[in-house]
């Protein structure tokens, strides 16, 4: 049996996987994500475990370092990789919106002007998303506080990632349009899911059975 190579989130989301993980039989040992060493071993099911950034996951999986892994939707989405998305997890629901000071009055993506400046770390998908729409924007790159920059005049919105919406409003921000659904993402390796085909949808049933409880 050849060994394989999953690559998982560190943060927030890495105790729930892990625990889907052990529960399917996967994973056989402790894990934690404040291990100093990156790179762990299964021996037990002949499995290596990479303890990888979120945003860093689907990279691993798409070069073939990794022939399994978990990302959010959000991250895919940003940067298209080429991977097969085999399992939601149903872990880390959020949705990517299109948010504006509540003041402009602005309540619809219809009512917005044909230019304007985007704040946002999904680049790629705020672009995407407005090209698609006729509208022609700026973006602007940030990698934190995204709410800021309307607030600052350094943008007129903001595409980002929410749960509840509680920071929106806590930075007086309305939601005027939805891009996406997200949460976390089992990925496979399209080479590795052709020539580890059995041992790969094994190991996505055991996973799915455990999800559906």
């Amino acid at each position: 049996m050849n060994k394989l190579t999953i690559a998982l989130p560190k943060g927030r989301l890495f105790k729930s996987v892990v625990k889907i993980l052990q529960e399917a039989g996967i994973i056989n040992r402790d894990l934690d994500d404040d291990s100093r060493k990156l790179v762990l071993t299964d021996k037990d099911n002949n499995i290596d475990i990479i303890l990888s950034k979120a945003v860093d996951v689907q990279t691993y999986v798409e070069n073939g370092v990794a022939d399994i892994g978990v990302a959010g939707k959000d991250v895919l989405l940003e940067a298209g990789a080429k991977i097969c998305e085999v399992l939601d997890l149903g872990l880390g629901y959020c949705r990517l919106v299109v948010a504006l000071p509540k003041d402009k009055g602005i309540t619809n993506l219809s009512q917005l002007p044909p230019t304007g400046r985007v704040a946002t770390k999904y680049v790629n998908v705020a672009q995407r998303y407005f090209d698609k729409n006729g509208i022609q924007i700026e973006v602007v790159k940030l990698n934190g506080s995204i709410e800021l920059a309307p607030i600052i005049g350094l943008s007129d919105m903001i595409v980002d990632i929410t749960s509840t919406g509680t920071t929106l409003k806590e930075n007086n921000l309305i939601e005027i349009a939805e891009i996406a659904e997200s949460s976390a993402r089992l990925i496979v390796n399209q080479v590795s899911y052709k020539s580890e085909y059995s041992r790969i949808r094994d190991i996505i049933e055991k996973v799915r059975t455990v999800i559906s409880g």
